[in-house]
């Protein structure tokens, strides 16, 4: 259907009959010619007329097939109809047929209003549509990844990485680097010998988490009514990413104490605020851990009620921690209840809950823990792997339940040795192997296996290089050719550098690697751009 310029009308449907498609009728009294009365005229007396004009005789009227096919013109109303009934001397009869020609001329007008409507709005030109224009060649610069390219050889690969795995920054180097498409070893060194991971061994409790946990599964924190009339009781859920701040948060989806506060107001007066730390058990800090990495910013103690990871400033992700994260979120929200500070308790056997508030999915919460490598929050979903498989909620349990899951999906752990889930520790050690073999199992090109489907999101939650996370301002200079092709976690610790994850090579295949370096070099400006270098080669070796 078309519509007339500058009409904003409804279009008249294109189904509107034409007139030419009108059914056939008995011709109206309109369309007669006149006929002599059959009676004698009432003699009349004499009166003078005036001259009278000739009027071409009218044409004949046209048979029905024909009349029905005429196009009838649109008349102003201003102007008279002409009479048929001239020569009538009943002045009555007269004024009833100029009733009726009125009346049968506004008809016609109607009937010239649809013929025009049809023309313009459902026409034959209305259907002729012209075809629409070919779509434009579209060149994508970022082709996707595949498993129809060339396939990458271990000659290919030695050949790219011989110059960047001899750089003396490195000192001691341990990697791998596979096909996930073909689950062949590309190249290796010293793969299976246990090394230092640093942070990137969070990819193993990620796995773990990803293979035991919902993930849309969420962490909640409860208050419940004390034993006491006006007391309450803050049951700690394991959430470690509660917001104190509303809009000043390093984890996205954050609940708000400020949402806790309010739903216990609304049940009445509090005048005593306990906490109950019971979920977890066991020391607070791990093992091999440092208390001046409090203050540093890397860890707090583990506890299961905490605002904001324990930060003093919960925009930064690198700030300084509190030693004490539990009481001080317990009086930050007796402060806002209006209750004096709070002590530590326990909830009372099935107790009124007064409020609840939830964390982001368990999936978001790995993603955000892979961002921006954060330990506490790690240490956190170990537990909950922990009580999901029945193990108890600290540090030895959240390692068993992880190596536990890990071997269940038949990952080989031979030489993994670890004492907590986040890689704070100096002692643990793992082989690149088996980092490799996580990420191989999650990066295949089909999902046959069902570990890769659930292992899926693991490869998202890496950080891209020069783009977010923990790799937002790495891959610069030599690296540069790296920058958004490589998605990879980082390790950091006194004299050992990692960094595990997959790249896409120039022919579009995947490869996964795994690289960890001890050394004594300065990590900023050697160590890390050195491995940098290593898997921007990855990129583009083209090895085939």
């Amino acid at each position: 259907m078309r519509i007339g310029p500058g009409s904003d009308a409804t279009p008249v449907a294109a189904k509107t009959a034409r007139v030419d498609q009108l059914p056939a009728v008995e011709p109206s009294w309109f369309d007669q010619p006149v006929r002599p009365e059959s009676r004698p005229p009432r003699p009349q007396p004499p009166r003078q007329e005036p001259p009278r004009v000739e009027q071409p005789t009218p044409p004949p009227a046209p048979r029905q097939e024909e009349k029905v096919r005429e196009t009838l013109p649109v008349s102003g109303y201003d102007e008279e109809p002409e009479d048929r009934l001239t020569g009538s001397d009943e002045p009555r009869k007269g004024r009833k047929a100029l009733a009726a020609a009125l009346g049968l001329l506004v008809v016609a007008a109607l009937a010239g209003a649809t013929v025009y409507a049809v023309n313009e709005f459902g026409g034959p030109a209305a259907v002729e549509t012209k075809p629409p224009a070919p779509p434009a060649a579209v060149q994508p610069l970022v082709k996707a990844a595949n498993a129809g390219g060339p396939a990458p050889s271990a000659a290919g690969v030695k050949s790219a990485l011989n110059g960047p795995s001899g750089n003396s920054a490195l000192g001691t180097l341990t990697g791998s680097v596979v096909d996930p498409a073909s689950g062949t070893a590309l190249w290796q060194q010293g793969a299976t010998t246990p090394a230092t991971p640093a942070s990137s061994l969070k990819i193993l409790t990620a796995a773990a988490a990803l293979l035991s946990l919902e993930k849309t599964e969420q962490l909640s924190t409860k208050v419940v009514q004390g034993a006491e009339p006006g007391t309450v009781v803050i049951v700690g859920g394991g959430d470690p990413t509660i917001s104190g701040t509303p809009g000043s948060t390093v984890y996205p989806g954050a609940a708000t104490l400020d949402d806790l506060v309010n739903q216990v107001k609304q049940k009445g007066a509090v005048a005593k605020v306990q906490f109950d730390l019971s979920r977890y058990v066991g020391e607070p800090l791990g093992p091999q851990w440092e208390t001046a990495d409090i203050a540093g910013g890397s860890v707090a103690p583990i506890v299961p009620f905490m605002l904001d990871g324990g930060r003093l400033n919960p925009k930064n992700d690198v700030s300084a921690r509190t030693g004490s994260p539990a009481q001080s979120a317990a009086d930050a929200f007796a402060q806002r209840i209006g209750a004096p500070g709070a002590t530590a308790g326990t909830a009372p056997q099935g107790a009124q809950v007064l409020g609840e508030i939830k964390s982001a999915p368990i999936e978001q919460l790995v993603d955000n823990m892979m961002q921006i490598s954060d330990n506490v929050l790690t240490e956190a979903i170990a537990r909950e792997i922990a009580i999901k498989t029945g193990n108890e909620p600290s540090f030895a349990g959240g390692v068993k339940a992880v190596r536990d899951i890990l071997s269940k999906n038949g990952f080989d752990l031979t030489g993994a040795n670890f004492v907590d889930g986040s890689g704070l520790s100096a002692t643990n050690r793992i082989p690149a192997k088996l980092l490799t073999d996580v990420l191989a199992t999650a990066a295949k090109p089909s999902l046959d296996d069902p570990r890769t489907a659930k292992l899926r999101p693991l490869l998202t939650a890496l950080p891209v290089a020069g783009g977010s996370g923990t790799l937002a301002g790495r891959y610069g200079g030599s690296a540069s050719g790296g920058k958004g092709w490589v998605r990879a976690k980082t390790g950091t610790l006194t004299g050992v550098n990692a960094l595990a994850g997959m790249v896409v090579d120039v022919d579009g295949r995947v490869l996964v690697f795994a690289f960890m370096s001890a050394s004594n070099r300065n990590p900023e400006t050697e160590v890390r751009p050195a491995l940098d270098v290593m898997a921007a080669a990855l990129r583009g070796c083209g090895c085939s």
